[in-house]
C-alpha cells in the first residue's frame, strides 16, 4: 500500500481512508471558530473540509447545551442513586465482615459464604 505523508506529521497508508482526529484537535479547531477565526482559514490550516468542521463545532455545542441542563434524564438520575446505593450497601458489607472477623466468627462466615 502506499503511504502519503501528512502535515501533521504522521504517516498514512491509504490516502482514501478519512483520517481520525483526536477529541482535543476537534476541540481545538471549534474554539477557533468560537473565537472568530473564518471557518474557511480552520478548514484550510487542518486540511479538512468546512462542513466536517461545522459537524464537530454543531457536536460540540450540543454537548456543552446537555451540560448545562440543570436536570438530567430520568435514566441517568436512577443510574446515580443505584450506584450510590451499591456504594453503601458494598461498605456496610466490608464493615459486617469486619465485624465478624473481630469477633471470631470469620470461619463459619466464610463456611455458610462459600
Amino acid at each position: 500500500m502506499p503511504i502519503e505523508s501528512h502535515p501533521s506529521g504522521s504517516e498514512r497508508e491509504d490516502p482514501e481512508l478519512p483520517e481520525r482526529w483526536s477529541a482535543k484537535r476537534k476541540t481545538e479547531s471549534v474554539l477557533r471558530l468560537l473565537r472568530g477565526e473564518p471557518l474557511e482559514q480552520v478548514s484550510r490550516d487542518m486540511q479538512v473540509p468546512a462542513h466536517q468542521v461545522e459537524e464537530w463545532q454543531r457536536r460540540f455545542l450540543e454537548g456543552g447545551q446537555r451540560g448545562l441542563r440543570g436536570r438530567r434524564d430520568p435514566e441517568e438520575r436512577e443510574l446515580t442513586l443505584a450506584k450510590a446505593k451499591i456504594g453503601e450497601l458494598t461498605m456496610r458489607l466490608e464493615l459486617a465482615e469486619g465485624l465478624i472477623e473481630k469477633r471470631g466468627f470469620a470461619d463459619e462466615w466464610k463456611r455458610r459464604k462459600g
